[in-house]
């Protein structure tokens, strides 16, 4: 599934958001170096120290360690994630990592997770490479590659910032936990109000629903189908207007379709969202939201379980989750029709 969302839009930009946005993490090093890397880019760097990507990179996770867990550490004091919580107070201090954060960052670095930012599952790789690795020990370089120059200097660029900072969130959340996987499932609620994801069990903002999900519509309007920039005042749209569940007398836990859930919540442009209004979809705006719910399926793990109960309910039969949303979708417009 995620090399058929590669082949929908063949681009540089949606290699990266398969590298980011459906990789499975145990950790979350590769989001810090995707900041890292991001941030060296887009300041006109073609290759760049090892040690100094090591400072963003550093300071990417000590920030987020101040506020939420990046997963439990391992091998003991020599781990990286447990040097980062040691050194946490003093970096934010000083506004920089210091030395023993970067010496254990260039060391951890290279196999830790460069190695495997391109990685995606199936032993595969993304379409495009964004840095390789040249010469060793302190005198070994990053060198960013073409693909990367254009993505962290297109018109998407504040966009791909925001969905993986979205993306590293949604991850935090399930650590914050401390369950099993097994448990997480349908662990979010939306604040429809402010259109956050919620923390369920613990009622807290995890990230916005346009952030954790825009990536997986290419950065596209649901609607017109055209890029969402930084420009642009953005939306979320109930693809199935809300007015349906009026109009039926939705009941909380009832068998009718819940219409404020993640799988029929949209990012547009506010425009377009302003004139659908309560407009029944196209069929072309259908099949694009089966195709990013396709495309959720393959991404972390409380986001997909999350439409996977939205499935389960709709007591679906097939066994492939992907293929199941235009059958679900179907069922829904007879629900309504």
């Amino acid at each position: 599934m995620t090399t058929e969302f590669y082949r929908r839009e063949p681009t540089p930009r949606t290699a990266w958001r398969q590298a980011v946005l459906m990789g499975r993490n145990a950790r979350t090093y590769k989001f810090a170096l995707g900041s890292a890397l991001l941030e060296c880019a887009a300041a006109g760097h073609t290759e760049v120290p090892l040690q100094e990507l090591a400072e963003p990179y550093s300071m990417a996770l000590v920030t987020r360690l101040r506020d939420a867990p990046q997963a439990p550490a391992m091998g003991g004091d020599d781990d990286f994630l447990a040097v980062s919580a040691q050194e946490t107070d003093e970096c934010l201090a000083a506004g920089r990592p210091t030395e023993r954060l970067l010496q254990a960052a260039c060391k951890s670095m290279p196999d830790m997770v460069m190695d495997r930012f391109h990685n995606l599952a199936g032993g595969t790789e993304v379409a495009h490479r964004f840095y390789e690795l040249s010469g060793r020990g302190r005198d070994r370089v990053v060198l960013l590659t073409p693909a990367l120059q254009q993505i962290a200097t297109s018109e998407q660029a504040a966009g791909l910032r925001t969905e993986l900072a979205a993306r590293w969130s949604i991850v935090e959340s399930a650590f914050a936990l401390g369950i099993g996987r097994g448990l997480l499932a349908d662990e979010l609620d939306v604040d429809v109000e402010q259109w956050l994801l919620m923390d369920r069990r613990r009622r807290r903002p995890v990230t916005g629903v346009i952030d954790a999900l825009i990536g997986f519509q290419y950065g596209r309007c649901l609607i017109c189908d055209e890029p969402i920039t930084a420009e642009d005042k953005a939306a979320v749209d109930h693809v199935f207007p809300f007015s349906l569940m009026r109009r039926f007398d939705f009941v909380p836990g009832g068998s009718q379709p819940d219409l404020d859930r993640p799988w029929n919540l949209a990012p547009t442009h506010g425009a377009c969202n302003s004139a659908k209004s309560d407009r029944w979809p196209t069929p072309e705006e259908l099949n694009r939201l089966a195709r990013r719910n396709e495309a959720v399926m393959n991404s972390p793990v409380r986001l997909k379980d999350n439409l996977r109960a939205s499935l389960n309910h709709a007591k679906l039969g097939s066994r492939s989750p992907g293929s199941r949303w235009p059958a679900f979708i179907r069922q829904v417009q007879a629900y309504f029709d």
